[in-house]
Formats: structure tokens, sequence, C-alpha cells
């Protein structure tokens, strides 16, 4: 069964970091303001999702990507809290209730950061 999940875990990120690639119109207005270079941090994002992921389904390289990951989904933290500051906003046209960032943020950062380490751990 872990098995099976580390590899859904693994494609997961693989498919969420090429699609900063494919639609970064979606995510750059997730980018809080403060930050400089927010497409340069886009794609940095988007292709460290993709080699973390990847790096994820080899055993000899797993604990170095969960650890990645663990890094990652910290460092997208400012994301959800920028969300849930804007209304859940990001565009005019394209809102989700906050609650939805809410969740993204506790419980949600918190259990993929679990799954991330507990994936890590043995074969």
């Amino acid at each position: 069964m872990k098995k099976w999940l580390r590899i859904f875990f693994a494609i997961a990120f693989i498919a969420a970091g090429l699609n900063h690639f494919r639609d970064p119109g979606f995510y750059l207005p997730l980018i809080p303001d403060y930050f400089p270079w927010p497409e340069t941090i886009n794609y940095l994002s988007g292709l460290a999702e993709v080699v973390l992921g990847a790096l994820f389904l080899f055993s000899r390289w797993r604990t170095v990507a969960g650890w990645g990951i663990i890094a990652l989904l910290i460092a997208f933290i400012p994301a959800h809290i920028h969300m849930i500051q804007l209304g859940g906003c990001l565009q005019p046209d394209l809102c989700f209730p906050v609650w939805f960032f809410w969740l993204r943020l506790v419980p949600g950062q918190f259990l993929l950061i679990a799954a991330a380490w507990w994936l890590s751990r043995g074969e």
C-alpha cells in the first residue's frame, strides 16, 4: 500500500509542477506581492515540484526528495496566507471560498508535510 501511495504522491507533485509551466497565470496571483520576480518564483517552484516528485520515485533519493518536498510545502505557506488575506480571489472572475484556503493551510499543508515525511521513510 505504501508503495502505491508513494507513486501517487510523486505523480501528484510532478503533475502540479508541470502545471506551473502549462498555466502560469493560475499560479502568479498566489505569489504574495512582497516577493520579487513572481514569474521566476513560479517556474522555479514548478521545476522543484517536478524534480522532487521524480526523485521521490527512486529509493536512493527518496529521503532527500522527501525533505525537499517538506521545505517546498513550508515555502508555500505564505501563498496560502496571501489567498486568505485576498478573500480567496485569484482573479476577479476566479474566486474560491476563504475556508478552502484555510483547509489548504490547516490541516492541508501539515498533512502533506506529514505524508512526505512518512512516505520518504523505509521501503
